[in-house]
């Protein structure tokens, strides 16, 4: 082939109209799922705006590459589609991570999924519904995980480091406080200064009893100082 022909060849398939309206998905699922990812960047989760942008597109491109080849070359027009779903499983399973005791990125493996059929949306020219379900769930991320965390309808693990004499000392003060919440301190580390002892742990609480914990922490008398680290990386 040479430049010539490549050239109609071009010209043939932009002339087709196929080509704006591929384009015009792609832009389209590119920001949906960078608006998306967008908000994942923001509250540092491990997907984020660029791996939720490469998903949406590349779910809408499969979606175009789907039907297109299939007209090509009379095949069936969801077969390339249909494989999008156990790729974006195999990706979701590797965001879930099992460590310190907990089960984390339940909501980036859901996220990534949802992000998909953004895409898939998107290539398959159901821009309403592409930018319905986009609204959808960014209000479910930012409205409903504020709401969790608002009205302590979350438990949540937030790390804890106080200070004191010794680490025998500060553990028996720590968990007769924690008593009568029936509360454990969770991976419990510990470390001399040489002017003090350091110790961090885990506390699992809603977030007003976290708030409360923090106070008594404060307020005793055998603790040199506590603070707050936040909330270990959960979702």
């Amino acid at each position: 082939m040479n430049w010539q022909q490549f050239l109609n060849l071009l010209h043939g398939e932009m002339a087709s109209g196929l080509v704006g309206s591929s384009m015009l998905r792609l832009v389209l699922a590119a920001i949906l799922g960078g608006a998306i990812g967008l908000e994942r960047e923001m509250r540092h989760r491990p997907a984020g705006l660029r791996t939720n942008m490469f998903i949406c597109f590349g779910a809408a491109m499969f979606t175009i590459l789907s039907d297109a080849l299939a007209v090509e070359h009379l095949g069936d027009h969801t077969r390339i589609a249909a494989q999008i779903i156990p790729g974006i499983g195999f990706i979701g399973a590797g965001s879930i991570l099992h460590n310190r005791g907990l089960t984390t990125g339940l909501t980036t493996a859901a996220t990534l999924f949802v992000v998909a059929s953004v895409g898939m949306a998107a290539g398959g020219g159901l821009y309403v519904t592409a930018v319905f379900a986009t609204i959808i769930v960014l209000l479910a991320l930012l409205a409903l995980g504020q709401a969790e965390r608002t009205y302590s309808l979350k438990m949540l693990l937030f790390t804890y480091e106080v200070t004191g004499g010794s680490t025998e000392e500060i553990s028996q003060e720590v968990n007769r406080i924690l008593e009568h919440s029936h509360r454990m301190m969770q991976n419990v580390i510990s470390g001399a200064t040489g002017r003090h002892v350091r110790v961090q742990f885990d506390v699992s609480a809603c977030n007003r009893d976290h708030k409360k914990l923090l106070e008594e922490l404060k307020s005793s008398r055998l603790l040199g100082s506590a603070t707050s680290l936040g909330p270990v990386e959960m979702e």
